[in-house]
């Protein structure tokens, strides 16, 4: 069943899955497009024409900007933030106020099952490759890999995560993920299931 807290601003337009949450002061903007089974937190900000596949969970104050593009699975911690302007700006060279026809939007593109950590900025245009885990606090501003652990400001690779979201542990040639057991191979600086 699909709950839309009374404090919620949902557009008209926007397009909510069924089974998804959305929690006090969350806002969905016009042509946002939510999968089935998501959870979108207090105070969360999805913008238009963002796209959720099913299963994602945007925790409370996350700042979620178009174009975004959130595969299934995708986990946003609190407070975290997906950017979508290269050069910012309120005003033109001469001054006058910035509208919509005065910029292009470029986006943040997660891949399934990739999680980002609270109060992570993710700073457009780039891709979270699946599985992929954003430490708390980090600063991503290039693409990461599929199954990545990255960390710092600017964040870099600091290990490999395997579905579960655990640190995977080399054994001889293989990555195996110590809650699973699933194995994993390096190639290249990437990762991909054995």
């Amino acid at each position: 069943m699909t709950t839309i807290a009374d404090s919620a601003d949902v557009a008209t337009g926007a397009h909510i899955g069924a089974g998804t949450k959305v929690w006090h002061l969350a806002q969905i903007r016009e042509a946002a497009r939510l999968g089935e089974n998501c959870v979108i937190g207090r105070g969360a900000y999805i913008g238009p024409g963002v796209v959720l596949g099913e299963n994602c969970k945007v925790q409370n104050y996350a700042l979620v900007y178009e174009p975004a593009v959130l595969e299934a699975g995708v986990f946003i911690g609190p407070a975290a933030v997906l950017t979508n302007d290269v050069f910012p700006r309120a005003v033109t060279p001469q001054g006058v106020l910035k509208t919509e026809d005065d910029w292009d939007k470029v986006g943040v593109t997660i891949r399934q099952g990739a999680a980002i950590g609270a109060r992570a900025v993710c700073i457009a245009p780039l891709t979270i490759g699946a599985w992929a885990t954003v430490a708390a606090g980090a600063v991503v501003t290039r693409d990461v890999p599929d199954f990545a652990l990255v960390a710092g400001v600017p964040a870099r690779r600091i290990g490999w995560v395997g579905r579960a979201g655990q640190p995977l542990r080399q054994e001889g040639g293989q990555w195996i993920c110590p809650g699973t057991g699933e194995a994993y191979i390096e190639d290249g600086g990437t990762l991909r299931l054995a």
